[in-house]
């Protein structure tokens, strides 16, 4: 499957079933877990939740700050995160990444300096690539059945959530993916048919 076919989980029980086994079913669970749900909330794109360092989010006590400041890597713009919504998320993955290392002093995941470590490059500190954690959401997805889940439903999901919980405001989704457009976010949420038929629903053709 190639990454552009993935889609969003509109779904709450397939998204509820897909979190569970993708943060229980392997060793790495809390940091598979921790990347899905910082994606979905930040609405980044896997790249940048990738290149995330501990530095951006985490204030030197191991709380997470109000707001992180990045660069976009494909669009070059600068981007203020949003973190309070993922806070939790974040803070129980510092201490999980903690006590990781203590059991396992070898791993060095919490010495590392990006926030999601590869747990198989180990010499090299370097985050997990963007290609594992996609074969991580697919794998998770065969597992409850459907084959269109990859790491891009990440972004997807959290923006077709912000659009169906804020009364369809298409200008903050736009916004939080850093679009140009809102013709752009309509085509990234695969809604122009439906904003069509919408505006179409309202137009008095005089047929009667």
């Amino acid at each position: 499957m190639k990454h552009k076919d993935t889609r969003p989980i509109t779904d709450p029980i397939i998204l509820k079933k897909f979190l569970k086994h993708l943060r229980e079913d392997t060793s790495m669970g809390e940091r598979n877990y921790a990347i899905f749900q910082t994606g979905k909330a930040t609405l980044l794109r896997v790249s940048d939740v990738l290149a995330l360092k501990k530095n951006d989010v985490f204030q030197a006590n191991g709380r997470v700050k109000k707001n992180a400041y990045i660069v976009d890597k494909k669009t070059k713009k600068p981007n203020r995160l949003y973190l309070t919504p993922v806070r939790d998320v974040l803070e129980d993955y510092y201490d999980w990444l903690q006590e990781y290392e203590k059991k396992h002093p070898y791993t060095k995941l919490f010495s590392s300096e990006w926030l999601f470590p590869s747990s198989r490059r180990l010499g090299e500190d370097v985050p997990i690539r963007e290609n594992s954690f996609y074969r991580i959401c697919h794998q998770t997805g065969l597992k409850i059945g459907v084959n269109w889940i990859g790491s891009h439903s990440m972004r997807k999901t959290g923006a077709f959530m912000v659009y169906q919980q804020t009364n369809h405001n298409t200008a903050l989704v736009m916004k939080m993916l850093n679009h140009s457009s809102e013709a752009m976010t309509l085509r990234y949420l695969g809604l122009e048919q439906e904003r069509r038929e919408a505006l179409l629903d309202q137009v008095n053709f005089n047929l009667l």
